[in-house]
């Protein structure tokens, strides 16, 4: 394949910039769906449903809200069917509008959507090239409550908390009181609960449901232990949809092979989609999993270490992991932050990779106050590695709310009015989608080899090639405004023809130098 720009790049997971959003916060596209289940319960501040859907998602596809920002993969919280009621958590009462809280997993929750909704939602952002992550877990059930029964004694252990101290009091305890922790270790076979049973006649999908898992445990040889009946459950979304990918959550809370199985389902289920749907596929990238193990740093390599034993979770069944380090990281200057991730990625991680952020909706981000949202765009987007933007992230949304508790400060409804009428948000998220773009058509940016060219200026390359891919890019940052030469020769020859994707400028290359003359103090150049 050659560089030239009439063709589209190739998709590279390890060169992807991800969105991640809360399905309820981003946008609502159907306030018919608003409530169910009779949630009408006063909730503590942001603690309760907003509104936001999967049409909403959708409805920015179709605006080209995502193109616009150079996003190639989506990643939004799960939208299976929910508790119905609420728990008060001393923060008030709290309703499962994140998602974490599954009733029934083979369901979608109508505050989401339909699985019609999420079927186009697939079909809408593929023909964009936009990839779908679904975001699952097996670790635990929702809480309790006097409308949601407890799942079975043979499903789920209550009443003892994680203390994180060693593995097994990380893994066979329950997150905090009241959030039943499935015995993902479990080798007793187990019955369906009574009221899924009850549900799925209600529903009138019993016989289909059951039928279904019969096929899944004759097809593996599974024992119907509980984390089977979740693995089956989760990768029929693959099955049915085509999804690209899964972040799972809470992993290092269940045992490491609960997540070989996982994988194991997943390729078979996506290969068994494109299968039956060969004018869908999108190309030859296998299924993608991203671990989110809380606290996991890039420093430490393939492992996380629970204090009395080690975990690789590449060797089961992860392609990448959540990087909790690069918020830290982000407080460097560029080139150990660029420097310090392309070595990483390029030796002791090669082959795999991890997914950066700024900022999340679990923990403290790297600019609370969300005044560096220029900094924090240029240093997440330009690298190695994953990118994650967090919903807001390009548009400086309040992380910061409030009358808020906890977490909930950090998942405010998206901030759409300040993007149509504040133009300070506006020129933050011009700099995030012309970066976003630029990273989107160059998989060298987040999957290439780094190499800095000047300090002062500040000046670099970044090189990818394999799988008959070749893609060559020279950044600069902070050089001022006006006239700027650039030294390219390492990279492009005198007489190539190159255009700044920052300020739109062209130029040529003479004397192995490119120059730019624009009002902008960073450049990004790609070979026209």
């Amino acid at each position: 394949m050659n560089n030239d720009n009439t063709q589209k790049p190739p998709f590279i997971w390890e060169g992807a910039n991800v969105y991640f959003l809360l399905t309820d916060r981003f946008y609502n596209g159907n306030p018919s769906n608003d409530i169910n289940f009779n949630r009408t319960k006063t909730p503590g501040k942001l603690r309760g449903f907003e509104g936001g859907d999967i049409i909403g998602i959708m409805k920015k596809i179709d605006e080209g809200y995502f193109d616009e920002l150079g996003i190639n993969a989506i990643w939004f919280t799960p939208i299976v069917e929910q508790i119905h009621d609420g728990v008060d958590e001393g923060t008030g009462l709290t309703y499962g509008y994140h998602g974490y809280w599954a009733r029934d997993w083979t369901a979608l929750d109508p505050n989401f959507g339909t699985k019609n909704d999420l079927a186009l939602l697939v079909k809408k952002a593929h023909e964009k090239g936009i990839r779908i992550i679904l975001d699952g877990v097996i670790n635990h059930t929702g809480p309790v409550t006097p409308e949601d029964p407890i799942w079975p004694e043979d499903w789920v252990r209550t009443g003892i908390v994680c203390d994180y101290k060693s593995f097994e009091n990380t893994t066979m305890c329950t997150l905090v009181d009241n959030l039943p922790d499935v015995r993902t270790e479990s080798t007793k076979e187990v019955e369906l609960p009574t009221f899924l049973i009850e549900k799925w006649k209600k529903e009138d999908r019993y016989e289909k449901e059951s039928t279904s898992l019969d096929e899944f445990f004759k097809r593996t040889n599974y024992p119907r232990t509980p984390k089977y009946y979740i693995i089956k459950w989760l990768t029929d979304y693959i099955l049915e949809f085509g999804i690209d990918a899964y972040r799972a959550d809470t992993v290092k809370h269940t045992e490491e092979n609960v997540w070989i199985d996982f994988r194991k389902e997943c390729d078979y289920a996506f290969e068994t989609w494109k299968k039956h749907h060969p004018l869908q596929v999108l190309d030859q990238n296998p299924f993608y999993t991203i671990a989110e193990v809380y606290g996991y740093e890039i420093s430490s390599g393939q492992e996380y270490d629970f204090g009395d034993r080690k975990v690789n979770y590449f060797e089961k069944g992860f392609n990448n992991m959540i990087n909790f380090e690069f918020k830290l990281d982000a407080q460097n200057d560029y080139e150990f932050i660029f420097s310090k991730y392309s070595d990483k990625l390029q030796n002791e991680l090669k082959g795999f990779s991890v997914l950066n952020y700024v900022s999340s909706h679990d923990d403290s981000p790297f600019d609370a106050d969300r005044k560096r949202a220029f900094e924090s765009g240029t240093k997440l987007l330009l690298s190695p590695g994953i990118s994650q933007v967090y919903y807001g992230d390009e548009s400086g949304r309040s992380l910061a709310i409030e009358g808020t508790e906890g977490d909930a400060t950090f998942r405010s409804f998206m901030n759409w009015e300040e993007i149509e009428s504040n133009p300070e948000t506006q020129r933050i998220l011009l700099h995030w989608q012309k970066l976003g773009q630029f990273r989107r058509n160059h998989p060298a940016v987040g999957a290439g080899i780094h190499k800095m060219i000047s300090d002062k200026p500040y000046i670099f390359s970044r090189v990818y090639n394999k799988e008959n891919h070749k893609d060559e890019v020279i950044i600069g940052l902070d050089l001022g405004t006006g006239y700027k030469e650039l030294p390219v020769d390492s990279v492009f020859k005198d007489g190539t023809k190159l255009k700044d994707a920052f300020s739109g400028k062209e130029t040529e290359v003479q004397n192995g130098k490119a120059i730019i003359d624009s009002e902008f103090g960073l450049v990004l150049l790609e070979k026209i």
